[in-house]
């Protein structure tokens, strides 16, 4: 994703993270799936001391900005004295990759306190998160259990995931097009393989490099010529799916399309009428248009047979130095309020949780924004997963080498 600076109360992600702040942390207590917590129970303060939370961000500074300068301080105000000390570590999977490596070697090193309590990561290192046992299965504990409805709180790319995550946010990919130049969008790949076609270079599109809204492209590309989405993105694995994909590969390649240079050349190129049409990120595009850096008469269309989405996850780490803090700041950040407040509203995600227990809180203006185009009967028969790691990783390959 995307997507993807400091505050008083950050300090530097070092090879001994948050060593040297100073902070004093209430004893960790074991969370155990058997033992739940109801709403209004609030976390325990080992000698009425302050809640101190370490938080580890993959993701851009869109991401590490939301956390540091809204939910945190927000979270301050709830709980006196708080401190939450917000690490970046970077966009896309290899900020995930980095929180892996650092509990991993934490882990390997037998430390019984890890410094990172809760991070925000990437769907497709969840595997390697569990199968290395680096996460907490918090979610039977949290006050909002009841409203992880979501099928990739569940599976996650062919991993089973219920339990430890809680989806942040879902992001969408969909079609941005310029209704001045389009006057009928496509409805389907076939009828937008055919515009390509007829209006050469005006479709724009990052490849699989600098940004997942290309993959998406590609990966839904794939999904409408093979018919496999179903075992691609769910399992198991079979290799024989795959030796249809050079084809294929070379057949996209072919379309006289423009490769922009990631997620911003797209909407940039957009922006500047270089392109008429291309997959962007729903949130992104609307951040643009919010910031004037967008042309607002710009629309929005997930077409048949559906296009990728993908969610960021909420986890807690398995050894986490402040355990009852970090499930009082997981529980914060899932809440329906806070969801509304800043996933919708603010930053045009849509919400981890169930939506009927968010919606309430949304304001209408934020309604009317996030489902103008994409409505929710479009995210319902149109939004995609990403394929199972295996096939993830191989689709892309096969871009790169055909």
């Amino acid at each position: 994703m995307r997507k993807i600076r400091s505050l008083s109360v950050v300090c530097l992600l070092t090879a001994a993270m948050l060593s040297g702040c100073g902070q004093t942390a209430p004893a960790a207590s074991t969370t155990t799936s058997g033992t739940e917590r109801k709403p209004a129970d609030t976390p325990k303060q080992a000698e009425n001391k302050p809640l101190q939370v370490s938080l580890a961000v993959a993701g851009d500074t869109v991401m590490t900005d939301l956390m540091e300068k809204a939910v945190a301080p927000d979270f301050k105000k709830k709980y006196e004295g708080a401190e939450v000390a917000v690490v970046g570590t970077g966009p896309g999977d290899a900020g995930s990759q980095k929180i892996v490596e650092k509990l991993k070697a934490q882990k390997d090193a037998g430390k019984k306190e890890w410094d990172i309590d809760v991070a925000i990561v990437h769907q497709n290192l969840m595997k390697q998160m569990i199968d290395n046992d680096l996460l907490d299965k918090w979610v039977p504990q949290s006050a909002n259990k009841q409203y992880v409805t979501s099928s990739d709180s569940k599976n996650s790319l062919g991993t089973n995931v219920e339990g430890y995550v809680i989806p942040m946010f879902h992001s969408q990919v969909a079609i941005a097009y310029n209704p001045d130049k389009v006057k009928q969008p496509p409805a389907s790949f076939e009828e937008l393989v055919a515009w390509i076609q007829a209006n050469p270079k005006r479709f724009g599109y990052n490849g699989i490099k600098n940004g997942m809204s290309g993959v998406a492209f590609t990966t839904a590309y794939v999904y409408w010529k093979t018919g496999d989405y179903k075992t691609l993105s769910e399992g198991p694995y079979n290799a024989e799916l795959e030796k249809k994909w050079p084809d294929i590969m070379k057949e996209l390649k072919s379309l006289p399309a423009t490769i922009t240079n990631g997620n911003n050349g797209t909407l940039d190129m957009l922006n500047r009428g270089e392109i008429d049409m291309g997959p962007v990120w729903v949130d992104m595009f609307y951040t643009w248009i919010d910031e004037g850096r967008l042309n607002p008469n710009l629309r929005l269309k997930v077409i048949e047979p559906g296009l990728p989405g993908q969610p960021m996850y909420v986890v807690i780490t398995k050894n986490a130095k402040n355990k009852e803090a970090a499930l009082a700041f997981a529980d914060f950040l899932t809440s329906p309020e806070i969801q509304a407040k800043y996933i919708v509203d603010k930053n045009s995600w849509y919400p981890g949780i169930d939506a009927n227990a968010v919606m309430a809180n949304v304001s209408e203006q934020g309604k009317q924004k996030l489902f103008k185009d994409v409505t929710a009967e479009d995210l319902s028969k149109r939004g995609q997963s990403f394929p199972i790691s295996q096939f993830f990783t191989n689709l892309q390959s096969a871009y790169e080498k055909n």
